[in-house]
């Protein structure tokens, strides 16, 4: 399942995800993941969340970061949520080329029973027709 937080820069898309990700730590079974693009929100986060700063893992595209998050789940059997911040920081690509990104994102979320939760910065009016269905 993928979730999709949008809005325009300064409208709470992050202390959105903290929140949301903070609550998914104290009812999941599994493990959550918090994965950004610097430590700023690090401190944020309920202590049983697994932080990753995506940067130092040299992610330059949308292919370099679904193979990073299928490293994420490969070790961890029991991951249960992802949230990333500041998506299109990480995959650097206009939201309108992912099309292809997305639909494997959806497959390897069922496949692996996860739940996947992105913040994307941008006017609502240019979100994608392929990504309304994921829009929070």
């Amino acid at each position: 399942m993928i979730q999709i937080i949008f809005g325009e820069k300064g409208t709470g898309k992050t202390k959105k995800i903290l929140d949301l990700a903070n609550r998914a730590a104290k009812e999941a079974s599994g493990s959550v993941v918090f994965i950004d693009d610097d430590d700023r929100y690090m401190f944020d986060l309920n202590l049983a969340i697994r932080f990753i700063n995506a940067v130092e893992y040299g992610i330059t595209g949308p292919k370099t970061f679904y193979g990073f998050l299928c490293g994420v789940a490969a070790s961890d059997h029991d991951l249960e949520y992802v949230f990333v911040d500041g998506f299109l920081n990480l995959v650097r690509h206009d939201l309108a080329t992912l099309e292809e990104l997305f639909h494997e994102l959806e497959s390897f979320t069922k496949q692996h029973n996860i739940r996947l939760t992105l913040s994307v910065s941008g006017a609502k009016e240019t979100l994608p027709a392929f990504l309304q269905q994921y829009a929070l």
